[in-house]
């Protein structure tokens, strides 16, 4: 039986960029921090959110000729550009308070703060186009 998911991938187009989002922007911690083998610059990134360091993030390159062939890296690179993969979501004490937090460290949202039947629901973007819901879900 499967008890726990301990890690996710989400694709980044540049992992400096990302660790600098991740960390300093949306205020995660790196839980793991290693050159990949063979050494071609990337690494073993994984981010979490400070309270709930047993679920990793993989800050995942997209990679050609290791994992992709070229094409498909260009495919992938621009799909996630684009925005295509929504990648989960992020919930809050209080939106209002963490939407203008994130704005203000340069977070781009595509959708502020909303009343919604389940919650309150923002949307936002990581810097390679990949976006979230930050949501203050109602208790209950």
């Amino acid at each position: 039986m499967i008890t726990k998911l301990t890690h996710v991938s989400i694709y980044v187009l540049d992992q400096n960029s990302a660790y600098d989002f991740y960390i300093n922007k949306l205020g995660f911690k790196v839980v793991m921090d290693v050159p990949l083998v063979p050494a071609n610059g990337h690494r073993w990134l994984t981010v979490a959110p400070p309270d709930h360091p047993d679920f990793e993030i993989n800050l995942t390159p997209i990679t050609e000729g290791m994992w992709y062939s070229k094409e498909t890296a260009e495919t992938l690179r621009d799909l996630v550009k684009k925005g295509t993969f929504g990648c989960g979501v992020l919930t809050c004490d209080d939106i209002y308070a963490t939407y203008e937090e994130l704005k203000a460290k340069g977070v781009e949202f595509t959708k502020p703060p909303k009343k919604e039947f389940y919650g309150v629901e923002a949307l936002f973007k990581d810097d390679s186009g990949n976006w979230f819901s930050l949501a203050q879900l109602e208790k209950g």
